[in-house]
């Protein structure tokens, strides 16, 4: 699980100082014992309950998690700790019916956190850096939940972004030009679920690519296939942003400067994704999956609501390094756009992010 958030200073300290005491106490006098305790034969000798909970888990685990150990291998290891960096930002552009074009975007804005890992589940805290460095970005938050086993992928995020943006083109593709006009004006709130199957799921690892939760050996890929649901909204006034150029303004009239936008999405989702292990403990993972559906809501007149055409896309980079499955690092890039349009116009929205990590993997027991 993954979470992505402003911060203090005050919890992050103490989630480190409990994170080392506690793994201290398990390593220096409580290995066997905890090894012992939480053996899973140990375990299922205690009653018929525990052993129908013991064997439904080593069920679950094999048919969830069931790989060809010639292309997709575990670690070998449980747990996992990790320092991780996240810059992310979004980038908007407007093309209208003259097909004018106005672009504009955010500002990056940078976590680091440090987060400890048991098989499926993961505890961290994560630090918003970019306050530090420039206090006029406006406020972001971002949450995202992934689970990842062999037969399929889910996720859960949110996105809330009040951020202080730059319009930084306008004009005819030809003829456009570049400007540096402040727009304070922006407020979007989205939330969405993704599921997906892996069809070549025997060889196809995505937690290896893009989680380091197993590890691929051998290059594969597979198609891909599942349903997507995502609300939008889109809150933008563009009030006095064009007072001191007048002659930049082509936003639709009956917008009166001011664009709005809700709906609900319902997708499938088709994509196909490929690892590629091109040396020893290396990995090259790309994922591409465009989604098509139904759109509900409306666009500028909140009374007015219609149905059209959704579509979205996402694009997944990564490049990982295994040391002896002990070690890793790994980079790891995402491209999320969605199209909103009407007669008037055609709005892009994309939310692009870059992420770099390094751990280690161990066993307590």
């Amino acid at each position: 699980m993954q979470s992505q958030a402003g911060g203090h200073r005050n919890p992050l300290a103490a989630f480190l100082t409990g994170a080392a005491i506690w793994l201290a106490m398990l390593v220096a006098g409580g290995q066997q014992a905890s090894a012992e305790f939480l053996n899973l034969d140990t375990i299922a000798s205690w009653g018929k309950f525990p052993r129908f909970c013991i064997n439904t888990y080593r069920w679950g685990d094999h048919f969830f998690n069931n790989y060809d150990s010639t292309y997709v291998q575990g670690s070998g290891y449980r747990f996992n700790i990790k320092f991780k960096t996240d810059s992310w930002l979004d980038a908007y552009d407007f093309r209208f019916t003259n097909d004018y074009r106005m672009s504009f975007d955010s500002r990056p804005s940078t976590s680091m956190g440090l987060w400890l890992t048991y098989m499926a589940v993961s505890v961290g805290y994560d630090m918003n850096v970019s306050k530090f460095f420039n206090a006029d970005i406006g406020a972001r938050k971002r949450f995202n939940f992934q689970f990842n086993c062999s037969l399929f992928g889910a996720e859960f995020y949110t996105i809330r972004d009040d951020s202080h943006m730059t319009i930084d083109r306008l004009g005819y593709p030809e003829e456009s030009r570049r400007a540096d006009i402040p727009f304070h004006g922006f407020h979007s709130d989205s939330w969405g679920l993704n599921f997906y199957y892996f069809f070549n799921h025997r060889q196809y690892s995505q937690a290896a690519a893009f989680s380091y939760s197993k590890i691929q050996v051998k290059s594969s890929g597979s198609l891909y296939a599942g349903f997507s649901y995502w609300q939008q909204n889109y809150d933008m006034d563009f009030t006095g942003v064009f007072d001191n150029q007048p002659e930049s303004n082509v936003l639709p009239p009956d917008w009166d400067n001011h664009y709005r936008v809700g709906n609900k999405n319902y997708a499938i989702k088709i994509g196909y994704a490929y690892n590629w292990v091109f040396r020893k403990g290396w990995l090259l993972g790309v994922s591409e999956a465009p989604t098509i559906g139904i759109r509900d809501g409306y666009i500028t007149d909140m009374s007015s609501q219609r149905t059209s055409f959704s579509l979205s896309n996402r694009i997944k980079l990564s490049l990982i390094y295994n040391h002896d499955k002990r070690w890793f690092f790994g980079v790891v890039g995402n491209v999320d756009t969605n199209l909103v349009y009407d007669k008037a116009h055609t709005f892009l929205a994309n939310n692009i992010s870059l992420e770099a990590s390094a751990g280690f993997r161990f066993n307590i027991w």
